[in-house]
């Protein structure tokens, strides 16, 4: 059986949000295994979800470069928010954009382009940018999004600067539209895709996994009910249903309005245009996302600092 370490209920707890003691207890029937604890708890009522917040970012900027039918966001981390607030560290950020987007998002191109003025490419003037400015950095990722005609919208949450901040979205538009018409419904559309963290565009492209995964944590605590057979699969349909309807974009509810499906949002904007608008892919960057941050111990910082 696996050892159930403090740190492994800690990280449950930090998830799920559970008690300690149901933690370890998830953790031990689980065999420690992480993911199928999280199923465990919410399967058993003592966790509904696991908890969006739990990771814990990094610092540094995610940041957008567009240019009409195509657009990047990027994200470049450091240690602290000092350095994110640094105008050589924000110059550099704003050109590794502007490369990427010459590179339509290419990752690794990105990082082997030549930084301009110099004879380095992005991926040394980094690590050039690293002993000047005294802290570690990285530039972790690049996406792109193009059409072949119509608008990839962009925004930034958490604005530091002008095209950088915390939260970087974009979002595609296919349409013969005006670029006008275009430009306003996408830069909405990305605002609700910061608040909301859509897991996929469209029902078809929600990973097959994630719908099991949430489909057996159902099947599961409908059966704790004791109803029949045949009235937990009604039940499991509403409920994967309402599921669709909290992580896919189009089925979600427009944050916008808090009325109406974003699906007929985009549907009205099109007649409203006189031909057809469909919203062909999504990006969002949140800054520091899945990084692990070892947290301080601001109490124990004081007790070494006096001696203790």
């Amino acid at each position: 059986m696996a050892q159930i370490t403090a740190a492994l209920v800690k990280e449950l707890r930090d998830k799920t949000g559970a008690g300690m003691m149901d933690c370890k207890k998830a953790l031990a029937e689980n065999d420690g295994d992480l993911e199928a604890s999280v199923d465990w708890l919410r399967q058993k009522g003592i966790a509904k979800a696991e908890k969006k917040a739990g990771r814990v970012a990094a610092e540094g900027l995610v940041a957008v470069a567009a240019s009409g039918a195509r657009a990047v966001a990027i994200e470049v981390n450091s240690e602290t928010d000092f350095v994110a607030r640094n105008e050589k560290f924000q110059a550099m950020v704003k050109n590794i954009a502007q490369i990427a987007l010459d590179n339509n998002g290419d990752f690794e191109a990105t990082q082997n382009a030549t930084y301009p003025g110099t004879s380095r490419n992005v991926a040394e003037e980094v690590k050039e940018a690293v002993g000047t400015i005294g802290e570690n950095m990285n530039f972790r990722r690049s996406i792109g999004l193009s059409v072949d005609k119509g608008v990839v919208a962009s925004y930034i949450h958490g604005t530091v600067v002008d095209g950088m901040g915390k939260i970087a979205v974009l979002v595609a538009l296919e349409s013969d539209a005006d670029e006008a018409t275009l430009s306003a419904l996408g830069k909405q559309l990305a605002m609700h895709v910061a608040a909301t963290n859509p897991a996929s565009l469209s029902v078809e492209d929600l990973d097959p996994e994630l719908l099991e995964r949430e489909r057996n944590v159902l099947i599961e605590q409908a059966r704790e009910s004791g109803k029949p057979d045949n009235i937990i699969e009604k039940m499991i349909e509403g409920r994967i249903r309402k599921y669709y309807e909290e992580v896919v974009l189009l089925e979600q509810t427009f944050v916008i309005d808090g009325e109406t499906k974003v699906s007929k949002v985009v549907d009205n904007a099109a007649k409203s245009a006189g031909t057809d608008i469909k919203v062909t892919g999504f990006v969002r960057l949140a800054l520091g996302e899945g990084i692990e941050k070892e947290e301080d111990d601001f109490a124990a910082e004081v007790a070494a600092a006096a001696g203790n």
